[in-house]
This record gives C-alpha cells, structure tokens and sequence, in this order.
C-alpha cells in the first residue's frame, strides 16, 4: 500500500526539520554540505512530483466519493419518501374509516330523530285535535244549560257574574250594573279636582 503523497510530504519537511536543527548546531564540512544537498534536492523533487500528482489523485478520490454520496443520498431519500408515503397512506386510510363510521352513526341518527319528529307532531295534532273538539262542547254545553237570563237571575250579586239586586216600589225587582253608588260618586269627585 502506497503512502499519502501528504504523508510523503510531511514525513519529508520532519526530515528536513531534523537536518536543519543539525545544522544549526553544527558546523558543515564541504561533504555534509553537499550530502545535504543532494538531501534537499531529492526532496524537493520529491515534492514537485508528489504536487504533480496529488491533485490528480484527489479528483479521482472526490469524484467517487462525490458518486458514492450521490447513490446514497438518492437511495435513502427514495426510502424516506416511500415511508413517508406509506405512513399518509396509513393515516388516510384510518380518517376514512373514522369519517365512513361518523357518516354511518349520523345517518342512523338522522333516521331515528326523523321518525321521533314525525311521531311527536302526529301526537301533538291529534291532542290538539282533541282539546279543541273538547272545548268547543263544553262552550256549546255551557251556553245550553246556563243562559243569560238563568245567569243573572240566580247569580245577581254573585263575585262569579257581579251586578247588585234593586227591588223596585211595585215589587219588581232586576240586577243592575255599573251602579255608581255614593262613596264610588265621592271617590270619582275627589279625584277629578273635587267639584
């Protein structure tokens, strides 16, 4: 397995970090000079070619994982989707049974108070029927037994009929109303200003 041109790269600047704190606390000859020459050549061209390569290598990698990450994400929103879906699909399904049971209870209610509507009202016309045959006989009965003059004639003076009994000079007697008697005549004066 081959190393991260990056890697190389580090690995070779530590190196050069080492042989240069070297060379600062030691004097070079003209052979370590030149070994480190040749030391820092070979790195530098190291580096070039690792430069060289390294975007290439990096664009191929971000390219398939850039692929990869595509596929996943397009696989796992599909899968979301298709749950999310399922999940609606679930949830309409139960709002259609509770909405057909409510339309089912309502209808049967409907029916039950529709027949109890038209139950009471054929109830409530025939007692109305009943009251009204009713009074209209007791009204006809009444005015057959108790005439107006039986009624005045037994009932003069009674709370149930009014009127005041007069006897008359010559024996006669008849039920008079609105008899204005003395204290209602006083009562009227003082009223009206008191002529």
């Amino acid at each position: 397995m081959s190393k991260d041109p990056f890697q190389i790269l580090a690995d070779e600047l530590t190196l050069i970090r080492k042989d240069m704190d070297q060379l600062q606390r030691t004097s070079l000859n003209k052979d370590e000079a030149e070994a480190l020459h040749q030391i820092v050549a070979e790195a530098v061209s190291d580096m070039r070619q690792a430069t060289k390569e390294t975007p290439q290598a990096l664009q191929s990698a971000l390219k398939a994982d850039r692929g990869q990450m595509a596929r996943e994400a397009s696989v796992a929103a599909t899968r979301a989707a298709q749950e999310a879906v399922e999940g609606i699909r679930a949830e309409l399904t139960a709002e259609r049974d509770r909405l057909s049971q409510s339309a089912s209870q309502a209808r049967r209610a409907a029916l039950r108070f529709s027949g109890g509507i038209w139950t009471a009202l054929g109830a409530t016309l025939a007692t109305g029927a009943f009251l009204g045959f009713l009074t209209a006989y007791v009204v006809e009965t009444g005015k057959t037994l108790l005439t107006v003059e039986q009624m005045v004639r037994y009932g003069c003076g009674q709370p149930w009929i009014g009127g005041q009994t007069v006897d008359q000079d010559d024996g006669s007697s008849f039920c008079a109303h609105w008899i204005v008697t003395p204290e209602l005549a006083e009562y009227r004066r003082n009223r009206d200003g008191g002529s």
